[in-house]
């Protein structure tokens, strides 16, 4: 049966029901337009990287409306997660899969007819089944979700003939909106999602691709053992997925990395179901550390803390490795990605595709290029995976922070203006309809089937470029897609253009820095510290004693620890200390469901160590006043913690700076910890911090006002001087 006209609800409504509901008090991103958009029943396209709170954007419309919303999801693990953990928030969902027994889906379809389903989860698989079409058109439905809607284009890298059915079953259950989401698409595959869902007129939301906790780092595959093991111990008892090629590799790395004390199991399509589904849940029991996955097989588990993503062997596509990494730090907080390359992974791979149909093994040697690309340069990480997926990336954050291997290690540069005008000039030259393997063909002066079939050997540029190889000219085109001077098309793929940049480049040329690629083969096998690991400015025991009691909770409950609470709710507790549940329920990620269902034993926990360790809370000293003042704080030493310029964190908060560094004091003055030294550094010098040091460990007082009057011959601002006296409270006093 078809929808009925949606609500509008106020926004302040909405807020009330997410925090209510959900436990948020505040929406990320594109999320609150999204559900306004969804609420007024309108067919809506969402483009939102993973852990960027996509599911939100369907789930608190479903629980805002008459009636039941459907959900086509093609991953059953996924899906009874999500279930789970709506259940814990007291929001009835249930799902209809192959798992089930027939009484089961007897009785999900009687409350789901008896309009007490809120969100019904299927897998595309069970929607084309007669039985399920006829019970659907019975149910009051009030729009589709279809999840992982990139499976619906065979350009994606996870093609499902069956999601190219979708479109005409739910034509056959009524007008109903269509909400599509997808955590990975390039131009080409949103066009091809739009068309085969006849949603062309649908409204777009896309959201940066750019996940500023992940850190990027892609490393040869010299002595891989050694490195793994040396890699997971320094990540020590934090969850992780290591993914290899074949099933064979998962069983051999499983075992190894258990011989060497590491609590790890396998996961692969190969497996006995009972045994899988034992290995998956012990991992989101937290009963194993590391999952070891077939890259084909999708995780589908939607686990927010998993703190690192091994790729153990290459992936078959960016946009694979960009999922698969995806799964990293989806709380917000630390996610750390490597990468073993090596180029005989993609001889490999290549070798796989050879029985395949030609244009689907053209297309398949293409995503492979792609990936090897993005292995070997030495651009920042950050900027060629947004480019891949049609997003510019000009923010100095990832250079700044030495946040992907290829910032934290530059590689030596060249002057490239004159290589970039040679390989323009080709791409003008062939009349923009060639690829990057047929240009570097022309310049190098390779007499190909294509160069002769098109007499390319005639033009000017042929072999102008010979005395550098195919591979240096391939890096050279690649860096000038970066640079915005080439462009892929969209219809035509793997053909690239020239844009409006790269026309006015060939006109006015400058000179232009390029790097030189990784070359794998011949470097050394690196040096292995655990660079990407952050500090945290939160009680650490108390964090831990959280995360122990939530273990416990969630055994006895029968519940993944993070359906609970989720760690970045742990870190905010032991950092403000709530002890009653009116402040528990001001903790972001904890709605009052939450509160009311587990809340108690966290409380009575934080009570006795607040106790034990004569901790003096916030509610001890501050008159109850606004929560944001506690908010500010938790979001300023997060931001803190993350090396955001202080500049930036003022302006995001709307303060100057002046009132922040009085923040800063405050939270100082407190007893947490802060490290400044990546923003000191920046504006002092070692001298001039040396003295401003040596004055506050031998004054009197830490007087701004009496340090001014003192060192008034060496002109310090004030500002220097409150963040030195931060600087040595902090080491000193906290």
């Amino acid at each position: 049966m078809g929808s009925e006209p949606m609500l509008i609800e106020p926004k302040d409504q909405l807020k009330e029901k997410l925090k209510e509901v959900f436990g948020y008090g505040q929406f990320r991103g594109n999320q609150e337009a999204i559900i306004k958009n969804i609420l007024k029943g309108k067919n809506t396209f969402v483009i939102m990287p993973t852990g960027a709170g996509k599911s939100l954007c369907y789930q608190l419309p479903a629980v805002m409306l008459e009636g039941t919303a459907i959900v086509i999801s093609p991953l059953i693990a996924l899906m009874k997660n999500q279930v789970d953990q709506l259940n814990a928030l007291g929001v009835n969902a249930q799902f209809l899969n192959s798992t089930l027994s027939k009484s089961e889906i007897n009785r999900v379809k009687k409350e789901t007819l008896e309009g007490k389903v809120k969100l019904l989860y299927v897998a595309p698989e069970s929607l084309t089944k007669p039985e399920n079409i006829r019970f659907l058109k019975e149910s009051k439905l009030i729009f589709a979700a279809i999840d992982e809607a990139h499976c619906i284009s065979e350009w994606g890298h996870d093609f499902r003939p069956e999601y190219r059915k979708i479109k005409s079953i739910l034509e056959q259950l009524g007008q109903l909106p269509i909400i599509a989401l997808t955590a990975t698409a390039t131009p080409k595959v949103k066009l091809d999602i739009q068309r085969n869902l006849q949603m062309e007129d649908a409204d777009v939301f896309k959201s940066s691709f750019n996940r500023e906790n992940l850190y990027y780092e892609v490393r040869s595959k010299k002595a891989i053992k050694k490195q793994l093991i040396k890699f997971i111990k320094a990540h020590h008892g934090k969850s992780g997925i290591v993914y290899c090629l074949s099933r064979k590799t998962v069983q051999e790395i499983a075992e190894f990395l258990r011989v060497n004390d590491i609590k790890a199991a396998p996961y692969h399509a190969g497996l006995d179901s009972a045994i899988r589904i034992k290995n998956q849940d012990d991992f989101l029991n937290e009963e194993i550390h590391v999952i070891v996955a077939t890259i084909a097989f999708g995780m589908g588990i939607d686990k927010p803390d998993v703190r690192f993503v091994v790729h153990y062997d290459t992936p078959k596509s960016l946009e694979g490795y960009y999922q698969e990494t995806g799964r990293a730090g989806r709380d917000g907080l630390e996610g750390n990605c490597l990468m073993f390359y090596s180029y005989n992974d993609i001889i490999k791979l290549e070798k796989f595709n050879k029985d395949k149909p030609v244009t689907e093994r053209e297309n398949a040697k293409l995503l492979l290029e792609e990936m090897a690309s993005y292995a070997e340069s030495a651009v920042c990480r950050r900027k060629q995976l947004l480019h891949y997926f049609g997003e510019v990336y000009d923010d100095p954050y990832c250079s700044e922070t030495k946040w992907c291997d290829n910032c934290r290690h530059p590689k030596e540069q060249f002057e490239g203006k004159e290589y970039i005008l040679t390989a323009l000039n080709t791409v003008l030259q062939t009349e923009e309809r060639f690829g990057i393997k047929h240009i570097t063909h022309v310049i190098t002066g390779v007499n190909s089937q294509y160069v002769q079939s098109y007499k390319h050997f005639d033009l000017p540029v042929f072999g102008s470029g010979k005395s550098k190889s195919q591979e240096f000219w391939n890096s050279v085109l690649r860096q000038s897609m970066l640079l915005g001077f080439l462009k892929k098309d969209i219809e035509q793929v793997g053909v690239v253009k020239l844009t409006k940049k790269g026309r006015t480049f060939l006109q006015e040329p400058h000179a232009l820095q390029l790097s030189k690629d990784h070359d794998y083969v011949s470097e050394e096998e690196p040096n292995i510290t655990d660079e990407a690991v952050t500090t945290r400015s939160y009680d650490e025991a108390l964090f831990e004693l959280l995360k122990s009691l939530r273990k416990r909770i969630a055994k006895q409950k029968g519940l993944p620890p993070y359906v609970i609470f989720q760690d970045p709710s742990l870190e905010e507790m032991a950092i403000v200390y709530p002890t009653t549940r009116e402040e528990l329920s001001q903790i972001n990620g904890v709605g009052r469901g939450k509160v009311n269902k587990f809340g108690q034993p966290f409380i009575d926990a934080i009570k006795n160590y607040v106790v034990e360790n004569d901790i003096t809370t916030a509610s001890d000293v501050v008159i109850k006043s606004a929560v944001n003042k506690s908010k500010n704080k938790i979001h300023i030493i997060q931001q803190i913690d993350r090396k955001v310029d202080l500049e930036e964190i003022a302006e995001s908060k709307n303060m100057k700076m002046e009132e922040l560094l009085g923040e800063i004091e405050q939270i100082c003055y407190s007893g947490t910890k802060l490290n400044l030294d990546y923003y000191v550094e920046q504006i002092m010098d070692h001298d001039r911090q040396d003295e401003l040091y040596d004055y506050f460990l031998n004054a009197e007082s830490d007087s701004i006002t009496k340090a001014l009057e003192e060192l008034e011959e060496d002109d310090f601002s004030e500002e220097e001087l409150r963040l030195m006296r931060i600087k040595f409270l902090s080491e000193y006093a906290n």
